[in-house]
């Protein structure tokens, strides 16, 4: 599902297209074109000539706008992952501003706080809501949200048993597939460090790894699977148990990247070169998958696409249901990406 707004533009340009145009993302062309002060001479100089090119008009925008009933949306978000939560939130504020919809950002550290916000959201008038993973888990996050009546779009690892729509990825596949690369390498001793016990996101990515393992007549022993809460630390010391076994593992596959890179730091540490010694694997390809040395092999899950599409999917389903429109729950499975980059190796 694509659902792109052109609203305003007689031409049909959008902030999307100026961005594309001038080399800049939507964020740096809106405030641009909302005259802030903290923009380079040459940045903003970039961006007017591209809005002269293309004929944007932005204040016929605003005139369209302001005919229509405004849409309002809170966005509920709590995540371990630093680098996950800023393509999350980057993603969902781009496209907020190329709908031109009013963004209310909800830091929700806990299952309390999520229901609370939910309430408070609804006593505001905001029209729907947008949530990412593990609130999104929380069966009695879902339940106050079916009980106040709003419609929701998640950010999910699974289908959740609710009316809520869902935007995700096969993370099972993503995880098999990983396996399966490792397994090819000629790898056989693998440990796997596991994400939060609470997220979704941690039960499908091990199904994945021992769905592999079975396939191709592996048997591992209890202790190559440790657990971890998808934060670096937590990645620390479960990659400090993994090699510190009488026969530690020729690779690990950590469930995300924040975990990979701490298991790279651990090895480091030990003197093992990275991928020779040990081949270590990531998931989710944020910005820390890059970052480090060496750059870390790992599935790509597109985070922020996977946030803008909430976004459309929730405005749509909102317009739909002012002009009276049959609304029902939507499911959209996005392709996640196996990324080979120099973390991984032939089994030594």
């Amino acid at each position: 599902m694509n659902i792109k707004s052109s609203r305003g533009q007689k031409n049909g340009a959008t902030i999307a297209d100026v961005a594309k145009e001038s080399g800049f993302s939507p964020m740096t062309v809106s405030r641009v074109i909302n005259g802030e002060s903290h923009v380079k001479d040459a940045t903003r100089e970039a961006v007017m000539a591209a809005v002269k090119k293309l004929d944007y008009s932005p204040n016929l925008a605003a005139r369209s706008l302001a005919g229509a009933e405004q849409v309002r949306v809170g966005l509920l978000y709590s995540n371990p992952s630093a680098a996950y939560l800023s393509r999350f939130l980057v993603g969902c504020l781009e496209q907020a501003r190329e709908n031109h919809i009013q963004l209310i950002i909800e830091d929700c550290g806990s299952e309390l706080a999520a229901i609370d916000a939910i309430k408070k959201l609804k006593a505001s008038n905001v029209d729907g809501i947008i949530m990412s993973p593990p609130l999104c888990d929380s069966k009695n996050v879902l339940r106050a949200i079916e009980e106040v009546g709003m419609l929701a779009v998640v950010i999910a690892n699974w289908r959740p048993p609710s009316a809520v729509s869902v935007i995700r990825i096969d993370d099972i596949g993503a995880a098999r597939a990983m396996t399966n690369h490792i397994i090819s390498l000629g790898h056989r001793d693998i440990g796997f460090i596991i994400g939060n016990p609470t997220h979704m996101a941690s039960h499908e990515r091990l199904v994945g790894f021992q769905e592999a393992l079975k396939e191709n007549n592996i048997n591992l022993p209890e202790e190559y699977i440790e657990q971890g809460s998808f934060t670096y630390r937590s990645g620390l010391k479960a990659a400090e148990k993994l090699l510190s076994l009488p026969k530690p593992p020729t690779a690990i596959f950590a469930s995300n990247d924040d975990m990979a890179a701490a298991a790279v730091t651990v090895a480091h540490r030990r003197h093992m070169d990275v991928p020779k010694d040990i081949t270590i694997c990531g998931f989710d390809d944020t910005d820390f998958a890059q970052s480090i040395w060496p750059e870390l092999t790992t599935i790509h899950q597109p985070i922020a696409k996977m946030s803008r599409e909430a976004v459309n999917m929730l405005v749509e389903q909102i317009r739909n249901k002012r002009s009276n429109k049959e609304i029902g729950s939507l499911d959209l499975l996005l392709d996640y990406t196996f990324v080979k980059r120099e973390s991984d190796a032939a089994a030594p």
